[in-house]
């Protein structure tokens, strides 16, 4: 959740709000094929206190995929079921580098703030440093003749 408070009478794509006769035809499919798409772990609709399912708008569209992927694609309900778990995953994925680019984006923000303040904290009077130029010049350095020490 956003951490803002939701009305409990706003209606999402999550919402649990068809039976599962209305989900059957909704979806083109036979209430019997909904059922076993719950026992297997396909689409699972959340249930009521009297254990009723109760279908959202984001389940009817993954009953509609589900059977796209079985009847058009040839693909069997054990593929489809990896196939809807590696999409979850992605998202979930997906939702976590957003938060760690944001999380990121925020500690950049602050280590810069910081920067600033310990720049501005720098005392006024203090010279510069500048950097000198380097030279390829050679410099000989030649001690002078030491004279005789007298005795």
């Amino acid at each position: 959740m956003d951490g803002r408070r939701r009305n409990p009478y706003q209606l999402t794509d999550e919402t649990p709000v068809y039976v599962i006769s209305i989900a059957a035809q909704l979806s083109g499919l036979h209430p019997q094929t909904l059922r076993q798409y719950d026992r297997l772990g396909l689409v699972s609709p959340d249930r009521t206190a009297g254990r009723g399912r109760r279908y959202s708008a984001r389940d009817i569209e993954l009953l509609r995929t589900v059977q796209q992927l079985s009847q058009d694609e040839g693909i069997n309900l054990a593929g489809i079921k990896r196939i809807i778990e590696l999409e979850n995953q992605v998202t979930a994925l997906q939702q976590r580098v957003a938060e760690l680019s944001a999380a990121v984006d925020g500690a950049a923000v602050a280590m810069q703030q910081r920067e600033a303040q310990v720049h501005a904290s720098y005392r006024r009077d203090l010279v510069p440093y500048q950097d000198v130029q380097q030279t390829s010049a050679l410099v000989v350095w030649r001690p002078k003749p030491k004279r005789p020490t007298e005795p």
